[in-house]
C-alpha cells in the first residue's frame, strides 16, 4: 500500500472509533439513568479497576500495554463527566506529584479542587466540597508523610484506594548552568529526597521549603537565581526548563498516595487494612497486641507509631494488614484487638496498588 492509501486507512478506523465512542456514550447515558433510579452513586471506583484490569490483561496487538490503560482511564473520565463530573481534591497547586496522582486515578474530565495543605484536602472531603481527596502518605525513601498520618487518624473519613507512584525529581531552572543557582526552593520531603545529589552538586545553594513542590517551581519562575526541586509537570505548565532530570537519591523513589472517601471500598479479594489503636500502659502490651495478627494468620506489612496529640508520651499505632475487614481473619484480629486495646480505629479497606483481583 502507499502512503496515501495507509494513510486513508488510518483515518476509516478513526472513524470507526469515534462511531464506537458514540454509541458507548449513549450506554453510558442508560447505566446513569439505571443508577439513578436504583439510588447508586454515579461513580464506581472498583467497577473502574476492574475493567482497566480487564482490558490491560486483553491487550490490543501491538499497540503498548501500558497505553491501553491510560486510553480506557481517559474514555471513562470522559463519559463519567457525562453522569456527574467527580469531584476529588488534591493537594495543589497544579504540578505537584498529588495532581499526578489524582490524574492518574481519576483521568483528565474530573473536576479537581486545589488544597494549599493536606489538612485543607482532608477538610474538603468532610464537608462534601469534594467527593473524594488525595494526599500523599509515605515515601520510600522519607518514610511516612506525618501531617496525612495525623489527619486520617482524626477520623471521619476512610482511605478508600491507593497509587503507588514512581518519583521522578527534577530541577527546574532558568539558569542555564548549575553555577548560577542560588537558592533551591521545595518541599521538605522532595529536598530530603535529593539530599546527596544537593550537597554534592549545588552544596552552596541556600534550601528554602515551600508548601508544594508546585508552589516552588512558581517561587522559581520569579527568581533568576532560584531552581526548584519538583515534576515535570510543573516544568511544562509553568515554561520552566528542567535543568536536571531524575535528581533524586535513590532511582527507585517512590510515593504512595492514597484516596480519602466518606467511606471505604468493597471487598476485591486482593485487599488491604489499615487501623490504628492505642494501647494501655503496661509491660508487654505491644508484643501481646502482636500475637493477635499472627494468631489470626494475618500478615502485618507495616506498623509505625504516632503522638496521639491527647497528652504527653502518649502514642497511637498504626498498622497496614493485607485482607480486607470483612475477611474472617482481619475481623478476628479487629475484634480481639477492641478487647484488649484502650482504642482502635478502622482507617479503611482498599484494594492494594498494583494487585490483580480474585
Amino acid at each position: 500500500m502507499t502512503l496515501d492509501e495507509l494513510r486513508r486507512s488510518i483515518d476509516q478506523i478513526d472513524d470507526q472509533i469515534l462511531a464506537l465512542l458514540e454509541q458507548r456514550a449513549d450506554i453510558v447515558s442508560g447505566v446513569a439513568a439505571a443508577k439513578k433510579e436504583g439510588g447508586l452513586p454515579a461513580y464506581d471506583p472498583e467497577r473502574e479497576s476492574a475493567l482497566l484490569e480487564r482490558v490491560a490483561q486483553k491487550g490490543a496487538g501491538r499497540f503498548p500495554r501500558e497505553s491501553i490503560v491510560a486510553v480506557y482511564r481517559e474514555v471513562m473520565s470522559a463519559c463519567l463527566s457525562i453522569q456527574a463530573p467527580v469531584s476529588v481534591a488534591f493537594l495543589g497547586p497544579e504540578g505537584t506529584f498529588a495532581h499526578i496522582a489524582a490524574r492518574k486515578l481519576f483521568g483528565l474530565a474530573a473536576r479537581y479542587t486545589e488544597a494549599v495543605t493536606i489538612d485543607g484536602v482532608f477538610d474538603a472531603v468532610r464537608r462534601s466540597a469534594a467527593v473524594y481527596g488525595v494526599v500523599p502518605i509515605e515515601n520510600s525513601t522519607e518514610g511516612s508523610v506525618t501531617h496525612a498520618v495525623d489527619a486520617l487518624l482524626e477520623g471521619g473519613l476512610f482511605i478508600r484506594r491507593e497509587l503507588v507512584l514512581e518519583v521522578s525529581q527534577c530541577l527546574l531552572s532558568s539558569a542555564e548552568q548549575l553555577t548560577a543557582v542560588e537558592r533551591v526552593y521545595s518541599h521538605p520531603q522532595a529536598l530530603a529526597q535529593c539530599r546527596g545529589w544537593l550537597a554534592k552538586n549545588l552544596s552552596s545553594a541556600q534550601l528554602v521549603q515551600t508548601s508544594s513542590t508546585a508552589s516552588a517551581a512558581r517561587e522559581a519562575v520569579a527568581d533568576v537565581a532560584g531552581a526548584a526541586i519538583g515534576s515535570s509537570l510543573a516544568a511544562e505548565l509553568l515554561g520552566l526548563p528542567v535543568l536536571r532530570a531524575r535528581i533524586q537519591d535513590r532511582s527507585e523513589n517512590a510515593t504512595r498516595f492514597v484516596v480519602l472517601a466518606r467511606e471505604d471500598s468493597p471487598r476485591t479479594g486482593a485487599d488491604k487494612t489499615t487501623l490504628g489503636f492505642a494501647l494501655h500502659d503496661e509491660p508487654g502490651a505491644l508484643r501481646r497486641v502482636l500475637e493477635i495478627f499472627d494468631g489470626a494468620g494475618v500478615n502485618l506489612s507495616r506498623i509505625e507509631s504516632r503522638p496521639s496529640r491527647r497528652e504527653a508520651w502518649d502514642y497511637v499505632f498504626l498498622v497496614d494488614v493485607e485482607g480486607h475487614r470483612e475477611d474472617a481473619g482481619v475481623a478476628r484480629a479487629v475484634s480481639e484487638l477492641r478487647e484488649r486495646c484502650a482504642s482502635v480505629t478502622l482507617l479503611g479497606s482498599y484494594p492494594r496498588s498494583g494487585a490483580r483481583g480474585p
